[in-house]
């Protein structure tokens, strides 16, 4: 008897703590969060699910999705097709005759917002464009499986997703990554990876470095030397030390054609690529195959050193101007989008002030040195405001390192804040646009420990970037120019694939949290476990190399 009223108890204890529970997740494993999530009951069955798509959803939003469904039937064993069925697909989700994926045109929703509803009948998916198409079909990826990023079959899984309604978009409509390809050269398959990882992590900008003082990049048919002698170096100096060199030559750059090829694979991905051509400092590699560009006409080596060299383009010349518009004029067909990034760090004004081209120049503007700059600084803002008058009269946009604020800056010009958060602060205080992208929290050539690490400057841990809020400290007019964020990998001592993948990630996905998350979403414990967990598996699945530790 005892025994028996022992039972019964047990049993109305747990009746109510069942009748409560969901059999859906209680968080879900996907990278970046969701801003809203609300459970459900039960699970749909993507394997073999039909993927229906409204008529009108564009080209390269079918192309995301039958992506999707061939990876479906892949790793199921199962059939996924894609249909555009005749007729009103939306009546007939009204009433309830439709199963499977379905993807529905939402005019009313924002640039690459989207939703999802999860029913046990079908799964659908509304988004207004086609990174919002994007965005949703990649959430759903991360739902389904590690497994779809990889290519074992398991017609065993029935790729359960479960029950719930997703409604999602972005906190910043900026989310970049910048890759350094000058300090080492990284080849065309390897850039494009980086775009993949991209955009599976929902970030949808990518500054391309493509000319600093150790190499020149990209091709220019005008001026052939530029990659002929440009873009190679008799070696390289041995970590921080300047008086070891590995003797080993190093060097290449991307063709125009290579150069439509990586634009036209970001496009794909909802990705639009910000070249940087970077002057006036940061030209040693465009000086050495044109000793003229500078103020004297001495000839120099591609540098094996980084750092800051005094040797700058002369802009009291009317030739480095005539110089620096044939370069812009050759890639504006190469990138259609609206900014371009023109550097404007770290550039000495030695040579400058003692260039007879120079201070004739300074003379001939009336500029003069005051409280607020030196005459040499007004100088370059005028180099500045003149790339930025040529690129605006071929509709684009200049982005600058915050050093352009030095001096006077034109309206019109984005400030990407480097040195510390303060100029980006300064700058938004001053209506320009600002994107933020702080050393202490964005610099992803740091090492990401104290101990353990290959060589390179740092550390900045996982946990370090994760906290990162970029609108803390602003007032209200201020917050309205933070166009986003955006995380910087210099490859200074980053020689190859490998160790360029490992740098990055996992960073990459805590910053995509910074990136994609309001600030009440983003939760330190969730957001480990399903990194730790799901993430890594997909870096595995995908062939990533990635910094595999716990901290």
């Amino acid at each position: 008897m005892k025994l028996f009223r022992t039972l019964i108890l047990t049993i109305l204890i747990a009746l109510p703590a069942a009748a409560g529970a969901k059999d859906g997740p209680e968080r879900l494993d996907v990278i970046p969060h969701p801003n809203s999530v609300e459970y459900g009951k039960g699970h749909f069955k993507a394997a073999g699910a039909i993927f229906n798509c409204e008529t009108g959803i564009d080209e390269r939003s079918l192309a995301a999705i039958r992506d999707f469904a061939e990876k479906m039937t892949y790793v199921s064993g199962y059939t996924s097709t894609v249909a555009v069925p005749g007729g009103s697909l939306r009546k007939a989700v009204e009433n309830g005759k439709i199963k499977g994926f379905v993807y529905l045109i939402e005019n009313a929703m924002e640039p690459e917002e989207y939703s999802i509803e999860v029913t046990g009948r079908n799964c659908i998916v509304r988004a207004a464009d086609f990174n919002g198409f994007l965005y949703a079909t990649q959430t759903l990826k991360q739902l389904v499986d590690a497994s779809v990023f990889g290519e074992k079959v398991d017609p065993s899984q029935k790729f359960l997703i479960p029950c719930m309604k997703i409604s999602d978009k972005p906190r910043f409509a900026y989310r970049g990554l910048h890759l350094d390809c000058s300090r080492h050269f990284f080849p065309v398959e390897e850039v494009m990876r980086v775009l993949d990882i991209m955009a599976l992590y929902k970030l949808n900008r990518f500054h391309w470095h493509l000319t600093d003082d150790q190499g020149w990049r990209i091709e220019i048919k005008k001026y052939p030397r530029l990659t002929s002698v440009g873009a190679f170096r008799a070696g390289t100096m041995i970590e921080g030390d300047k008086t070891r060199f590995d003797g080993v030559r190093h060097g290449g750059y991307y063709t125009q054609d290579q150069i439509r090829e990586v634009v036209s694979h970001a496009a794909s991905l909802g990705i639009e690529v910000i070249p940087e051509i970077d002057l006036p400092g940061h030209m040693s590699a465009a000086i050495a195959a044109y000793p003229g560009l500078s103020c004297h006409d001495d000839p120099m080596e591609v540098p094996m050193t980084w750092g800051v060299f005094e040797r700058t383009l002369c802009p009291g010349k009317d030739a480095t101007f005539t110089f620096l518009e044939d370069v812009f004029t050759e890639i504006l067909d190469l990138f259609p989008y609206e900014y371009y990034h023109i550097g404007g760090d770290e550039c000495p004004k030695t040579e400058w002030k003692d260039c007879p081209d120079c201070q004739a120049r300074i003379k001939a503007l009336g500029l003069k040195s005051d409280g607020h700059a030196s005459a040499e600084a007004y100088l370059q803002n005028y180099v500045t405001s003149r790339m930025q008058a040529f690129l605006e009269e071929h509709g684009h946009k200049i982005i600058g390192w915050d050093e352009i604020l030095e001096g006077e800056l034109e309206e019109g010009a984005t400030v990407m804040s480097w040195r510390g958060t303060a100029g980006g602060e300064k700058a938004s205080g001053m209506g320009f646009d600002v994107i933020m992208t702080p050393v202490e929290y964005c610099y992803f050539d740091q090492i990401q420990a104290a101990e353990g690490e290959p060589f390179g400057y740092g550390p900045l841990t996982i946990e370090k970037v994760y906290s990162y809020n970029p609108l803390e400290g602003l007032d209200e007019g201020q917050q309205k120019h933070i166009l986003g964020v955006q995380a910087n990998l210099w490859s200074e001592y980053i020689p190859d694939s490998a160790h360029l993948e490992y740098m990055l990630l996992p960073r990459l996905c805590a910053m995509s949290e910074v990136q994609w998350c309001e600030p009440e979403v983003k939760e330190w414990e969730r957001f480990h476990s399903a990194l730790t967990g799901k993430s890594f598996r997909i870096f595995k699945n995908l062939g990533y190399n990635f910094r595999n530790k716990e901290n």
